[in-house]
């Protein structure tokens, strides 16, 4: 099986393919296009020169890649929606199971910008989430939801629960796993990681949301109904 995790960014994506790398008969991958994404956009983001460096900046290289056969029986894709631009094709989703991996829009905007200036719209994945979600159903496969807020909340319960939706056996070595980097990080770990390589485990449940002013709230705003449609659909334990 080979499994496509659709998430945007600062959600607990990383937290998600360290669960899935923990397990003996998994491989995991860490955002494969955002090379490819940064030299189709233009778009300037930090360590740019030592990601598009490497990585293939080719989608076709990264989707042969992707869709080749793998060393261990299951692998882990850790996507960000907002990497799927027009220019890169969509025709290799059939060979996948695909996820979709929520977080409130306030709770992201919060955390992206703090480490990114101005984000827009485009940038946060939650347009890209939905559409990508509705494409998935309507090429008839069964797309997992999954929120951020759950599985913080009960890391086994959820878990299990996505396991069995996705007709895995349980694991519970995806509960916790070595402090530090993994040799599945990409390069871009060394800006971003900082909070998940000090972590063993998931971070326990969410705190209040985070109350948002001006532009930014403006944000959170415009993203919220991708979020909502999603959210009506999220797994339960």
């Amino acid at each position: 099986m080979k499994i496509a995790c659709w998430s945007g960014p600062r959600n607990i994506s990383t937290a998600m393919m360290y669960a899935f790398g923990n397990r003996e008969d998994f491989s995991a991958v860490d955002e494969p296009f955002y090379a490819a994404y940064l030299a189709l956009t233009g778009r300037v983001h930090p360590m740019q020169a030592e990601i598009l460096a490497a990585q293939p900046q080719d989608p076709g290289e990264v989707i042969a890649t992707l869709t080749a056969p793998d060393a261990t029986p299951h692998a882990y894709h850790k996507h960000m929606a907002q990497h799927m631009i027009p220019q890169i094709p969509r025709d290799w989703f059939g060979d996948m199971r695909h996820v979709f991996l929520i977080r409130h829009p306030a709770r992201v905007v919060a955390s992206f910008s703090a480490k990114y200036d101005n984000p827009e719209l485009s940038e946060i994945g939650f347009v890209q989430q939905a559409e990508l979600f509705e494409q998935v159903l309507m090429e008839g496969h069964d797309p997992v939801v999954i929120d951020s807020l759950d599985i913080r909340a009960d890391p086994e319960g959820m878990l299990r629960a996505l396991c069995d939706r996705l007709g895995l056996a349980w694991d519970p070595a995806m509960l916790s796993w070595e402090a530090g980097p993994k040799s599945h990080d990409g390069v871009w770990a060394a800006h971003w990681y900082n909070a998940v390589h000090g972590s063993t485990g998931f971070a326990g449940a969410e705190g209040e949301m985070p109350r948002l002013t001006g532009e930014m709230a403006t944000l959170a705003e415009a993203a919220l109904p991708a979020y909502q449609a999603l959210a009506s659909c999220r797994l339960r334990p």
